[in-house]
């Protein structure tokens, strides 16, 4: 891995534009690509250019950030910088690093760098350790019976038996099992579409539970090993019509 990490900046602000580069100069791990002032200059310069680190804005004409974020198939690390807080928790499930409100100041940026800095590490040593004729066996896959859970060096092999629920914390999960709780770097919708369905279901959009470790439904929650775990609304009667059946 190089010592510094390939930024390009996307803002259709020049304001933002420049005091974003200038943070970026005062970081020491961080190089400056360059600055676009749309996301089809910014696929431009990605084409050609390694990047590690886009900082994004959100609301953009033509294309928002957001939408440029779910559009891309190989995803380098993102910060969302951005003057509408409504858009967080949505951020979120790209998986992104950060959410910056504007007006940012210096230390909030850099607070911001360093989780993409180590977000980076955390993917780079992932890339290093993997082999092609192991890449499928670091990453959550169906097993038969059971799910291998990667968290920085460490590898978890985890029993759907065990598998109580998954919490989604931001950035990173919480896979809560019967011997022990693991947190890691993942996204709970790539993990929804991962587990098997025939076991595991969606009940909220931080949950995951497991079918078979459902305790007691009351309302609007469920328990599961004493835990109380919220339903949401949208997903009640398909929860409801799984545990009829």
């Amino acid at each position: 891995m190089t010592d510094k990490m390939n930024v390009l900046i996307v803002d259709d602000e020049l304001h933002a534009r420049k005091l974003l580069a200038d943070y970026v100069a005062k970081i020491s791990f961080l190089h400056l690509v360059k600055t676009c002032m749309n996301v089809f200059e910014a696929i431009e310069v990605m084409h050609k250019e390694r990047i590690d680190l886009l900082i994004l804005d959100i609301q953009m004409p033509d294309m928002t950030g957001m939408e440029f974020a779910r559009s891309l198939t190989q995803k380098p690390v993102i910060i969302f910088s951005t003057a509408y807080s409504e858009y967080a928790i949505e951020s979120y499930e790209l998986d992104v690093a950060d959410y910056l409100l504007k007006p940012i100041e210096f230390p909030r940026f850099l607070q911001g760098a360093y989780k993409a800095k180590k977000r980076h590490e955390m993917k780079f040593s992932t890339e290093e350790t993997i082999s092609p004729q192991n890449t499928e066996t670091l990453h959550p896959v169906d097993k038969d019976d059971f799910i291998i859970i990667k968290d920085g060096t460490k590898i978890h092999k985890i029993d759907y038996s065990d598998l109580l629920f998954i919490e989604g914390q931001r950035e990173y999960v919480t896979f809560h099992t019967t011997q022990k709780n693991i947190t890691a770097l993942y996204v709970l919708k790539n993990l929804e579409e991962t587990l098997p369905c025939e076991h595991f279901l969606r009940v909220h959009k931080s949950f995951i539970v497991s079918i078979r470790h459902i305790e007691m439904i009351d309302r609007n929650i469920l328990k599961i090993a004493g835990k109380d775990i919220p339903i949401g609304g949208s997903y009640k009667e398909t929860l409801l019509n799984r545990l009829s059946k």
